[in-house]
């Protein structure tokens, strides 16, 4: 098996480069970045604060679900030449709620609840599974705007509980590092994670309010493989850096 993925990705990339080619390039960049992040992140571990180990554990999980999807998809994307939308909503729905998690680690000390967490993982849950139904159930369909608008419901609660909710009020208590951690984080969340809806509605035939923008679903495939790395291993960066500073 391992010798048929070599040599069909070996054909894959002969001739002339072009946007398939990109595509499958920037899946596999996009494997490679996150296990270095999560070896990173891992390895660091011992060289921070026990309080602030079990948050970059959580971000070494976030990048290696990542990285194992990666491969994944770039064989899949390589063997079909199709949008791996499936795998990447898999990888979604496992590594979203985990990010959403990093919010109730960095506040946990300055008494952030379970039940915040809880309603950060299910708000996301929410996004991602509205969101997959809209793009692969209802994706050739004007009306697959409607289920991107719920979707967005839940990206816009998750957006209100990290900048004015709950989570924010913990920040501002807390102070210092934290606050700075939290704001960072809440930004990936609001300019980071737009991305997300951007490719969806560029990539569905319902667009925005049913209008059709017909972009290539291998360009958004490579907007989707940056973004996810800038966002993962960026989340993963700032807790570091928090716990890092912690130590000072």
């Amino acid at each position: 098996m391992l010798q048929l993925s070599m040599t069909t990705a070996a054909d894959y990339f002969s001739g002339d480069f072009n946007l398939a080619q990109a595509t499958a390039f920037t899946f596999f960049i996009g494997s490679m970045a996150m296990m270095a992040a999560t070896a990173f992140f891992w390895l660091e571990m011992r060289n921070v604060a026990e309080q602030w180990r079990t948050s970059l554990l959580v971000s070494g999980l976030i990048t290696f679900i990542a990285a194992v999807h990666y491969f994944y998809m770039r064989d899949y994307f390589i063997a079909t030449g199709e949008s791996p939308t499936f795998f990447r909503y898999v990888d979604w729905i496992l590594t979203v709620p985990l990010m959403c998690v990093e919010f109730y680690l960095i506040t946990k000390k300055v008494g952030g609840k379970i039940s915040t967490m809880w309603k950060l993982i299910a708000a996301s849950v929410f996004m991602l599974i509205t969101g997959y139904i809209g793009e692969a159930v209802y994706g050739g369909e004007s009306a697959s705007w409607i289920w991107g608008g719920i979707s967005g419901l839940g990206h816009f609660y998750i957006i209100y509980l990290v900048w004015f909710g709950e989570i924010a009020d913990l920040a501002k208590n807390a102070g210092g590092a934290v606050l700075k951690a939290n704001k960072a984080l809440a930004w990936f969340v609001l300019a980071g994670w737009a991305i997300y809806p951007l490719g969806y509605i560029l990539g569905t035939q319902g667009g925005f309010l049913g209008m059709n923008f017909g972009v290539d679903a291998g360009f958004m495939d490579v907007i989707y493989n940056v973004g996810d790395a800038v966002n993962k291993i960026g989340f993963g960066l700032v807790i570091y850096a928090l716990a890092v500073s912690d130590e000072k």
